[in-house]
């Protein structure tokens, strides 16, 4: 009797299988933690754009003056500009943060950052000491308009009554609303006077405080930045 040319495929690659099964599942799980350590982000723009204008990090809370706050254990908060912040002010030529044993108060301005001629404080989306700020971001303020909900933080903060601290911040649904309206203002104004700032496709200029006139300036700062 002939031998039988049937040959059991799984048998002899079964390790070859098992081996490529195990690498994708592997590859699933760093892809996983990848994902769980990078902030997600949503875009905010007009409906009509081909691109939003704006993005938030889900995991964040948000002061109205564009600045963010994210919890780091029981009582130490991270510090960063948003999206727009640092859209709006474009590359700066140098940031001024406050210094480690600092006292900062929730709501009032920390920090300083210079855009060409201009000058512009940021407030604090909290309370507290001073722990640590990024110094690399002294040396290197770009690191802001390349990554702010990231590598572009600011400085650390030491919050004592961190419960009602976050509470008075805006997160979720209602910071998504928020910067909705927020682009809902912006969109007013570059229809009028600020619309040599706007570019091909409807979005404004990145940088494009830098285009505006002292006056223009100061109402821009007063209304999203909430300063003087």
């Amino acid at each position: 009797m002939e031998a039988s040319g049937y040959v059991d495929i799984f048998a002899t690659k079964g390790i070859e299988y098992l081996l490529v099964i195990g690498f994708l599942l592997a590859l699933v799980l760093f892809w996983r933690l990848l994902t769980r350590s990078t902030p997600r982000a949503r875009g905010v723009g007009a409906t009509a754009g081909p691109a939003p204008w704006f993005s938030l990090a889900s995991d964040r809370f948000y002061h109205q003056g564009h600045t963010w706050a994210v919890p780091e254990g029981r009582d130490v908060v991270r510090v960063g500009m948003d999206d727009f912040a640092q859209k709006l002010l474009g590359q700066p030529r140098s940031v001024n943060l406050p210094r480690v044993g600092e006292i900062v108060e929730q709501g009032e301005k920390a920090l300083g950052v210079e855009i060409g001629t201009k000058s512009v404080g940021l407030l604090s989306p909290v309370g507290g000491r001073v722990l640590d700020v990024n110094e690399e971001i002294l040396r290197t303020p770009r690191l802001i308009n390349e990554d702010p909900y990231g590598k572009g933080w600011l400085f650390k903060v030491s919050v004592p009554r961190m419960a009602p601290t976050l509470k008075n911040l805006l997160s979720g649904k209602l910071a998504w609303t928020w910067m909705e309206n927020t682009v809902v203002s912006l969109r007013g104004r570059m229809a009028g006077e600020l619309g040599p700032v706007i570019q091909d496709g409807g979005l404004p200029v990145s940088g494009f405080a830098k285009e505006l006139s002292p006056e223009q300036w100061d109402e821009i700062a007063r209304e999203f930045l909430l300063t003087e």
